[in-house]
Formats: C-alpha cells, sequence, structure tokens
C-alpha cells in the first residue's frame, strides 16, 4: 500500500516553528549538570516528547489511515500535547526558569480565568520566596494547566468540526432525494405558485417541469452562497488546525437550497395568502434566492458557537510567547 507524505499545513509550521524554539533553548542550556538531576530529567523529557513531535510532523500513512487521522485528529492533537510538554519541560530544564516569568504570566493569562488558583499562585510568586523546587513546581503546574484548556479546546473544535461534515453529508442527502424525486416524478413536490386573481406561475415558465425543483434548489443556493460571502469577510484568520469556515459554508448553501424548496412548496400551498403575491416567474425566482439567504436565521446562532469555540482553540497565546 502506498504512503502518502504529509502535505504542509498552517497548523504543521506553527508546531515546527515551535519545536524549533524549544531545541535551540535546549542547546542554549548547555551541558547537563550533575549537581541539577531534576534538571537533567526535564532536559531529558523534553528531548523525547520533541522526537515524539518530529515523529507526528513527518509520519507518512496509507490513505485510508490518512483519512482516519484526519477524523479523529489524533495526530494533530499528539503532535500539540507533546509540543506543550517539551516546552514545559525546557523551561524546567533552565536554572533560570524565573527570569522568564513575565512571559510565563503572559502565556498563562491567556488560557486560564482570572480566579484559577494556579495561575494566581504564579502571578504572586517572588523569586527567592521559595525552594527552586517549589518555584519551579509552580511555574510547571500553571503552564500545564493552560496547555490543557488549549488542548481540550482542540478536541472541542475537532468535535465540532466532524458534527458540521456529518450535518452536511444529511443536508447534501436531503437535498439530492428532493431533486431527485423532483425529476422522476414532477408532480409529487408542486413548485408552482397559484392563487384566485393571480395565474399559475412556475420557475420553469407557466407550466410544470421536472427541473422545477433542481431550479428551486440552485437558486437557494446562490441565495445561500450571499450569506457565506458575508461569513468569509467578517471572519478573522485563525491558526487553528480545525478550520471550521468552510464548513459552515456548505452548511448554509446547502440548507438555504433545501429552505428554499420548502418555502416555495408553502407559496403554493397559500400559507402566505393576502401577504404575499407571486405575479411572475420572475418573481417567483426571486423569491427563492431569498428563501435561500433566509437560512442565515437559523445559522447565525452556528456561527457565533463555532465563533466561541475557535477563541477557545488558540494554538498560540494573543501575546508573545517567552523565547
Amino acid at each position: 500500500m502506498v504512503e502518502r507524505t504529509p502535505k504542509v499545513t498552517d497548523w504543521r509550521l506553527v508546531v515546527q516553528s515551535r519545536l524549533d524554539r524549544v531545541r535551540a533553548d535546549l542547546a542554549a542550556l548547555g551541558a547537563p549538570d550533575p549537581l541539577d538531576p531534576e534538571g537533567t530529567v526535564w532536559r531529558e523529557t523534553a528531548v523525547r516528547e520533541a522526537a515524539v513531535v518530529d515523529d507526528m510532523l513527518t509520519r507518512k500513512e496509507s490513505r485510508w489511515k490518512a483519512v482516519a487521522s484526519w477524523w479523529s485528529g489524533w495526530h494533530i492533537e499528539r503532535a500539540w500535547r507533546s509540543l506543550h510538554e517539551a516546552e514545559i519541560a525546557t523551561v524546567a530544564a533552565e536554572k533560570g526558569f524565573l527570569g522568564r516569568i513575565p512571559g510565563l504570566k503572559a502565556r498563562v493569562a491567556a488560557n486560564l480565568p482570572d480566579d484559577d488558583p494556579r495561575r494566581k499562585a504564579l502571578e504572586e510568586l517572588r523569586p527567592g520566596e521559595f525552594t527552586p523546587a517549589i518555584e519551579r513546581a509552580i511555574v510547571v503546574d500553571a503552564l500545564r494547566a493552560a496547555f490543557d484548556n488549549s488542548d481540550f479546546a482542540h478536541a472541542g473544535s475537532r468535535a465540532l468540526r466532524n458534527k458540521l461534515i456529518a450535518a452536511s453529508v444529511v443536508l447534501f442527502l436531503i437535498n439530492t432525494v428532493l431533486g431527485v424525486v423532483g425529476l422522476v416524478k414532477p408532480g409529487l413536490l408542486p413548485m408552482c405558485v397559484s392563487s384566485e386573481r393571480l395565474p399559475s406561475v412556475c420557475p420553469g415558465g407557466k407550466n410544470a417541469s421536472a427541473a422545477d425543483v433542481w431550479l428551486v434548489q440552485l437558486l437557494g443556493a446562490f441565495g445561500a452562497v450571499l450569506a457565506a460571502v458575508v461569513l468569509l469577510l467578517r471572519r478573522r484568520p485563525s491558526l487553528s488546525p480545525y478550520v471550521m469556515i468552510g464548513y459552515q459554508a456548505i452548511i448554509k448553501i446547502l440548507l438555504g437550497s433545501a429552505l428554499a424548496v420548502v418555502g416555495i412548496l408553502a407559496l403554493g400551498a397559500g400559507v402566505t395568502t393576502g401577504l404575499i403575491g407571486i405575479a411572475s416567474q420572475a418573481a417567483l425566482l426571486l423569491w427563492a434566492v431569498i428563501l435561500g439567504y433566509s437560512q442565515q436565521l437559523a445559522t447565525r446562532l452556528l456561527d457565533s458557537y463555532a465563533d466561541r469555540v475557535m477563541d477557545q482553540a488558540r494554538p498560540m497565546p494573543a501575546t508573545e510567547a517567552p523565547r
């Protein structure tokens, strides 16, 4: 079975960059100090975890295994968790790690709430107040808690991505079934609208046709594309390993396509009698576009939730990381 070389992606570039920093910091430590066995242990831990990160970045997999890894996200999350452990171990291995306190506080503050006791302990730490072992323990606990929050956020964003994919597949199947039914039995899903005062109007003209459902779906999708473009324009760039915006746009388009069909059925059933009158084919097609755009009302909550998830899943803190 042919193995595939990993593609260069944004998250790999970020992880590789931070891994290079870890190795540079380890090289700057110099030779191990025999009088500091704990520092030697942390140094060995950093080297071991860095090797795991390297393996995750360069691992070659078969096509099916690559798909399974992409779905589960295990290689991404394993790389991040090992990188975080390597960074923690590198800080702990350095005798002068307290000189990094400003940067460490900024990193912890980006991932822990104000009332977290580990964050408070780090912020209140003063050099020389405790023994080096206790100071190191305070720093390590705070960093681990901060990185754990970041790792859990990665897992949450992956779960959301998979749910969006599953929802997209379901919507795609629904739209396909509706289109096929309309093509095989045009009268089963009537897309024509009529009233007592206005003549019958169909998407394809005055008479029903097999392509009516597909035409309504296409225009509904077009209306949803307009909303997706707005989403793309307002969304800020993200370095998260799981990017949601593409899946959100697919959901909008597929949902807009389905809602256009349901909306035209409602117009044809007389649900809006006295409120909306369809006098021409152009008006009916325009309503298909409007109904497709109306999915924005339903997907706005999804967009807000995705924004919150992505804000938590930041692979890099908002402030400069300690070097």
